[in-house]
């Protein structure tokens, strides 16, 4: 089926690149992999210029420079110096850039591992703190989640003090909630980090890393977390192992942070303060506000592609965090009898299937799009040549319901739902490292709002869906509830494929979209 999918894309998008025209890459059409202080308007596709305007190829090669940030005509304008400026993040030491991406995928490993790992320990928390019912318990997982919705904010390590010390159920939920918050930072700007420092082939191997972050967090939180004494301390000293490495070892990446930097050096050397880099204006208090809440909203509700991408992750992140409901009526004492600890243990497949689906993606998809790269170049390869996995994903995600639902009877062998795990696994990082590679390709100049919004938006969902699933699961039991995610998901497998076909015609459309239909 994925041949057949990557054959009909191919023969669409051979199509669109044999009508393809050079853009010339001016001041005006340049596109950054920022999002910060881009006015929508320089986002316009101009008419080409006069024959007399310089213009600035783009550079097939694996190091490419923003050409909003290359030296204009303005001889008093910062930019990079030429495209293999040493401090351009693009040209980093392949080592360091690596470093860079091992570490913000470890950080949002963290947050992610933080969220669920209570859940192995609520049977404890309720005789130690008293809740009064074991909705109070879910709690402690949606909010942390829900405080991702409030992100991002700064910090990795102090917020978890406050849960470790809590010994009542208003101070664990409050530094719950607080916890989310604070972890929203790198779930939301892990990805932009990334992609500022690699080329667009390289980056679909390093968001590899960064998407097993999200999955594999909650999917060893229970297991791990259900056979640990101090869940709390444990994570609060690994934050703070992270916090070190954060302060002393993640240099900045934000490309028009570094040009002011270089500008601000340039007029401390020479006396000169009419050194300027392209960003460094006087932002009002109001205009920051704009850019940090408004315009992620903004963006998503005026782009239709990213809107239906989103309510898909968002769902597939909703039914991840309801896992963490079902699976302990399940494989628990209502089900096949076994403890937190080892009910947490069904969840290791769902981790083993991320790994797996990731290797195939590193060592598959991603050379095959570097071929097509070399195919396509100087022109860029369409954004849809990153969504067959998506279709495969979204298949593999509904049969996976059916699969778990229907063999989840205590008179089934344990081993074929935790098997199904391995399934989601699979499934949930396909679509994931599929759609997130379409977004960037697609809104570069605007991705770290549109992976805002993407974040708040699957934050909300995971937060909700634990707070209705026990109600879901007395009613309509295992069986059904899972058949009733699994015919919701089937709804969401024709968005990629309508992509597939009609993105090109969307993307000549969009405000925000750099690529050329």
């Amino acid at each position: 089926m994925a041949s057949l999918i990557i054959g009909r894309t191919r023969k669409l998008h051979d199509e669109e690149l044999a009508s393809f025209q050079d853009i010339p890459l001016t001041a005006t059409n340049s596109i950054s992999s920022d999002d910060g202080d881009i006015d929508d308007k320089a986002l316009v596709k101009p008419p080409p210029p006069p024959p007399s305007e310089k213009t600035i190829p783009v550079d097939p090669q694996p190091r490419v420079t923003t050409p909003l940030e290359v030296n204009s005509g303005d001889s008093f304008l910062v930019g990079w110096d030429g495209p293999n400026d040493p401090e351009n993040p693009l040209n980093w030491s392949r080592p360091k850039r690596w470093y860079l991406t091992i570490l913000s995928s470890i950080l949002v490993w963290n947050a992610t591992f933080a969220s669920s790992s209570p859940s192995g320990i609520i049977p404890q928390m309720e005789k130690t703190l008293g809740f009064s019912t074991q909705e109070v318990g879910t709690l402690t997982i949606s909010l942390f989640v829900a405080g991702y919705c409030v992100g991002p904010l700064s910090g990795v390590h102090y917020r978890k003090f406050g849960c470790a010390l809590s010994n009542d159920t208003v101070s664990i939920l409050v530094f719950r909630f607080l916890s989310g918050c604070f972890a929203a930072s790198p779930l939301t700007l892990s990805g932009a980090l990334i992609g500022d420092i690699w080329d667009p082939v390289t980056r679909g191997n390093a968001l590899s890393l960064f998407v097993v972050g999200p999955f594999a967090g909650p999917a060893l939180g229970p297991a791990i977390g259900g056979f640990i004494a101090m869940v709390f301390w444990t994570c609060t000293i690994f934050a703070g192992v992270l916090t070190i490495l954060v302060i002393f070892t993640l240099d900045e990446t934000y490309h028009p942070v570094i040009l002011q930097r270089k500008a601000a050096r340039r007029r401390m050397e020479t006396g000169d303060e009419r050194w300027m880099a392209p960003n460094d204006r006087k932002i009002t208090f109001g205009e920051r506000a704009k850019n940090i809440l408004a315009k992620p909203w903004k963006v998503l509700f005026r782009e239709p592609m990213l809107l239906a991408i989103t309510l898909d992750m968002s769902f597939v992140y909703g039914c991840l965090y309801l896992f963490f409901e079902e699976y302990p009526v399940v494989f628990g004492r209502e089900g096949h009898g076994f403890n937190a600890g080892i009910s947490g243990l069904m969840f290791l497949p769902l981790f083993v299937g991320c790994l797996l689906a990731v290797l195939q993606y590193v060592f598959w998809v991603n050379p095959r799009y570097a071929v097509r790269r070399e195919v396509c170049a100087p022109k860029p390869v369409p954004p849809e040549e990153r969504l067959p996995m998506a279709v495969v994903g979204g298949v593999l995600f509904t049969v996976g319901f059916f699969w778990f639902g229907w063999t989840s009877y205590p008179s089934f062998s344990y081993w074929s739902p935790m098997l199904a795990g391995g399934l989601f696994g699979i499934s949930i990082t396909l679509i994931f490292l599929s759609l997130f590679n379409y977004i960037f390709d697609t809104y570069l100049a605007v991705s770290a709002s549109a992976l805002a919004a993407n974040t708040v938006c699957r934050s909300l969902f995971g937060a909700s869906f634990p707070l209705f699933a026990r109600q879901m699961l007395e009613k309509l039991h295992p069986r059904w509830t899972s058949t009733l995610l699994g015919c919701i998901s089937l709804l969401f497998v024709p968005v990629p494929v309508l992509f597939i076909k009609y993105g090109p015609v969307l993307r000549a459309k969009s405000k925000y979209s750099p690529t050329v239909a």
